[in-house]
């Protein structure tokens, strides 16, 4: 934190309250740096330098001090520069690296930066503050500024942890969340308090004078030459191999999680091959087998002769945890998955530090239906719009949303095709297709009066057209980058989170950025084969992984959430969202609530994420603004 008044100091005991509020983070050691108008706080989780890379670090002469949260994989080959430019070190972590980066290059260190970061640091000679995010937010920047201090942290409740923050709902959010279940811009859930963005620095001067800029970006520019198949599926893996090579940095034990998919069997695959020895491998399923991917990760784990572990999880044991999980995360959960992602998690902790994952192959290298499905659905539309009239159109849009002749499984089905959805509306046709649970039409019935006039009818849109307008290229290429600054983020919001609660790191290689520009020149025609991407990926995994693991069926952490919805749990979160309590505080209309339910236990309509929105909002509600008890509760869920 930082001091702006003249003559207030830090006070350390707040400091270390602060710090101790994620002790989870970093449960290893601690230690702070508290000088005059500064402090700086960290909770350890000890990977690299177990015995002399205790934080915070400082330089030569302790005029500089640094906090940081992550790994710079290329923190060898910057230590043999810098140490030739005549940087001294007194340790052999990464940490130290970034202090001397930045005495020699000021804030332009971060351009040489290869890893997962954010990191703080202060210049005492300046009184200067100055931190940054990595370039695709693998690691997490909250930060509060206000006329009277700087506060940052990891995580939120670390800034609840000052006495001067107070949580308070910044119910101009609700609409991107309603719609998106997520925040891609700078804001929070909490007024006062935002987050610093991807590839994004900022600088703090003793004044309070804030000045945050962007470093990087990715380009999807379609200027490349084009070369033969080949050549970017050899391009493709030895960029990855060695992506998964610097990944495997650690002092402490290192395991991947597994799901049997390709994208975290390469990972695994390569982690083998690197190693020349069996790796711990990781997964999670559930009692209900049709949502288990159990058999597909034994099945991965059998040809990779890995030590393999599962964790089997129950509806009972999901419902339990969902307090604790929301206390963790600080913000409504995005998806039912991030309840397994944590189980898994802590089932890794009893074996290892740290883990791999495959987050983001589908995001680079067009893996989800989608995108492909996107492509064909515009272009069909295109025909469809010429050839038939707008009433004719409108007729059949109308008649697929409201008949009662369709059935829920079957009107969803329709609802994504170019048949149900508007084509000049670029918000209707990608983004309330495949994102939104509430769409803005769906608001304005869902919302209270008072809400509806207090809100910007276009804000839950915002953030995301401003990505997807700002992209370049063909279709595809928009595609992904407006899914890498938005739907990623969070993504690796909840791989960061859920892990961290089970203080264990989790790395991903297939982010390494180089990698990611490599990825995004690779055309359209090479990534895709019909509706399946990740053509590149297959190909390159070709020698590595059996064909039932390169050409599974996509599941992705799967929660039987709408299962479960069909039996006694549905009265339970109906009970939650109507009762008094919820309903006083003013947000939604109650008999637009009670219809959601009713088409639901009706099987007119499949209302199991605009449910799961409803009721994430109201567990954070309870939990993080109100403070009810976030213990986990129940049997342990069984591991092996």
């Amino acid at each position: 934190m930082v001091e702006f008044r003249s003559g207030v100091r830090v006070d350390p005991e707040i400091l270390q309250r602060m710090g101790a509020a994620m002790v989870h983070r970093g449960p290893d050691d601690r230690g702070i740096y508290c000088e005059g108008r500064a402090g700086l706080a960290l909770q350890r989780l000890s990977i690299i330098d177990l015995t002399t890379g205790h934080q915070p670090i400082s330089n030569e002469d302790g005029t500089l001090w640094i906090v940081f949260n992550g790994e710079i994989y290329n923190h060898a080959a910057l230590r043999e520069q810098l140490e030739s430019h005549g940087h001294r070190y007194t340790t052999r972590s990464d940490t130290e690296t970034i202090v001397h980066l930045y005495e020699e290059y000021g804030k332009d260190c971060v351009q040489h930066l290869r890893g997962m970061f954010a990191f703080a640091l202060w210049d005492t000679r300046k009184e200067r503050f100055f931190a940054a995010r990595d370039r695709f937010g693998i690691k997490p920047f909250y930060y509060c500024l206000t006329p009277e201090r700087f506060l940052f942290g990891s995580e939120i409740k670390t800034l609840l942890a000052h006495p001067a923050v107070r949580p308070e709902f910044q119910q101009t959010v609700l609409p991107e969340y309603l719609a998106f279940g997520y925040l891609s811009g700078p804001e929070t859930f909490y007024a006062g308090i935002r987050k610093l963005m991807p590839g994004h620095t900022l600088e703090v001067d003793a004044s309070g004078q804030v000045a945050i800029e962007q470093y990087w970006e990715l380009s999807t520019a379609n200027d490349h030459v084009s070369h033969p198949a080949p050549y970017y599926v050899e391009r493709y893996r030895e960029l990855l191999e060695g992506a998964v090579s610097s990944h495997l940095m650690s002092d402490v034990p290192l395991g991947v999680f597994l799901s049997g998919g390709i994208d975290s069997s390469a990972v695994a695959a390569l982690a083998t091959k690197h190693r020349a020895a069996p790796v711990d491998t990781f997964s999670v399923g559930y009692e209900e087998a049709t949502h288990s991917e159990l058999p597909f990760a034994r099945v991965a784990a059998q040809h990779l002769n890995s030590h393999h572990h599962e964790v089997v999880l129950s509806c009972q044991d999901f419902f339990d945890a969902l307090p604790m999980l929301t206390w963790h995360e600080d913000e409504p959960i995005v998806w039912p998955s991030s309840v397994s992602l944590y189980f898994v998690a802590r089932l890794a902790k009893q074996y290892v530090k740290v883990v791999l994952t495959g987050e983001g192959a589908d995001e680079t290298l067009a893996g989800y239906t989608r995108y492909a499905f996107t492509v064909k659905n515009a272009a069909l539309d295109q025909y469809y719009r010429r050839m038939a009239p707008g009433f004719l159109r409108h007729a059949l849009r109308e008649l697929i949303l409201t008949s009662h002749s369709f059935g829920a499984n079957l009107r969803r089905k329709l609802s994504h095709t170019f048949l149900a959805r508007d084509g000049a509306s670029w918000e209707d046709f990608y983004f309330d297709n495949f994102f939104s649970a509430f769409t803005a039409s769906d608001q304005a019935t869902l919302l209270s009066d008072e809400l509806c006039q207090e809100l910007n009818s276009g804000a839950a849109y915002g953030n995301v057209r401003n990505y997807w307008e700002h992209s370049a290229g063909d279709l595809l290429q928009r595609l992904l980058y407006t899914d890498l600054k938005t739907y990623l983020v969070e993504l690796l919001m909840k791989q960061d989170n859920m892990s961290m609660a089970a203080s264990v790191e989790s790395r991903v290689p297939f982010l390494d950025h180089e990698l990611v520009e490599f990825a995004l020149t690779i055309p359209r025609s090479v990534q895709i084969r019909g509706l399946a991407g990740k053509q590149v990926l297959k190909e390159a995994m070709a020698n590595l992984l059996p064909r039932s693991v390169l050409h599974r069926r996509k599941l992705g952490f799967p929660t039987p959430w709408r299962e479960w919805l069909s039996g006694p749990q549905l009265n339970f979160v109906e009970k939650m969202l109507l009762d008094g309590r919820s309903m006083e505080r003013g947000l939604f209309r109650r008999s637009n609530v009670e219809q959601l339910f009713r088409e639901h236990r009706h099987g007119y309509r499949d209302h199991s994420d605009r449910i799961w929105r409803l009721l994430t909002l109201e567990l954070w509600h309870r939990v993080c603004l109100e403070g009810e008890a976030h213990d986990i509760r129940g049997a342990e869920p069984r591991g092996s």
